[in-house]
């Protein structure tokens, strides 16, 4: 079952594109998509919800179709109580779609890929949306693969660029825009404006192996890893040396956790592969993540949750 909101159009504030079939530069898009709606996709979702948009989220059946709404509607609805939406809970809502039919993409201007971090998958996913919807700009929600090879077999592969937001979405306040060398320049601009709109800070950065932000992520969160090992210090005392001493936020295994022991050691391997062997996972890594400590979501990594 589709569960459906207005099309873009009745969701107010559109405007016809000019001869050329670009539309004109816009603070944000019309009528977004999310392609995976996980606690990525949903998050992105809310994103663009929060701030007027129409949303579309595509799921792989019904059943987790249903999921993807009820994970929606439960962020809008913790938002709505802390008074951090542009509208109405309800009028949030009405503007979500979930649904399992791909084409329900069809006129978007904009279509988030949100799946798993298996490049393979990604490629498949974003090849589905190109055929269903030519005329929308695409990003990739990756954190670590690269623009140019999910571009490879597009039809367009000018108007893809990678999105890579942080999690939880809507309380993080970075989205990373990864340029592909093919990627169009309006398209970059677009994103920008996009971000701004979101009431998000944008930084852009080339297409190269883990970009920015998770490869110093991930470089950081390794070693403390390896001091685990070697025992160093406990997990706690390592963490407690970078929120007081340097003023982080969140300690980089705590933040392991929270993003996940599997994610964190795909992410290693491929920048193993692509850098060198400064990413090589440590062993306690590889252990846990074989244990099926995976970190919060299964409710232990170097934390019990």
């Amino acid at each position: 079952m589709t569960h459906h909101a207005p099309r873009p159009e009745a969701a107010g504030s559109s405007a016809s594109p000019p001869d050329d079939g670009v539309p004109a530069v816009r603070e944000l898009p019309r009528g977004v998509g999310v392609y995976g709606g996980g606690r990525m996709g949903a998050g992105i979702a809310h994103a663009f919800l929060a701030v007027g948009c129409t949303v579309v989220v595509v799921e792989s059946d019904e059943t987790a179709a249903a999921a993807a709404r009820e994970r929606v509607v439960g962020s809008l609805r913790r938002a709505d109580e802390r008074g951090r939406l542009a509208s109405t809970l309800e009028e949030a809502a009405a503007r979500l779609t979930t649904t399992q039919r791909p084409q329900e993409l069809t006129g978007l201007d904009l279509v988030v890929e949100a799946v798993p971090e298996v490049a393979d998958l990604k490629r498949e996913v974003l090849e589905r949306v190109a055929s269903v919807a030519p005329d929308a700009w695409l990003a990739t929600n990756t954190s670590s693969l690269s623009i140019d090879r999910l571009a490879a077999r597009l039809p367009s592969p000018e108007r893809l660029v990678g999105l890579h937001f942080f999690n939880p979405v809507p309380a993080s306040a970075l989205v990373e825009i990864v340029v592909g060398p093919r990627t169009a320049p309006q398209l970059v601009e677009r994103a920008r404006a996009w971000v701004q709109g979101l009431g998000k800070t944008a930084i852009t950065v080339r297409d190269a192996p883990g970009f920015a932000s998770s490869r110093l992520g991930v470089a950081l969160a390794l070693e403390a890893m390896r001091m685990v090992e070697e025992g160093v210090a406990s997990a706690e005392d390592i963490d407690s040396a970078m929120t007081l001493g340097y003023r982080h936020p969140t300690g980089p295994l705590r933040t392991t956790d929270l993003i996940g022991l599997d994610v964190r050691l795909a992410i290693a391997e491929h920048l193993a592969a692509e850098v060198g062997p400064r990413f090589e996972p440590p062993r306690i890594l590889r252990e846990k993540v074989a244990a099926g400590e995976l970190g919060r979501k299964s409710g232990r990594g170097f934390y019990d949750w």
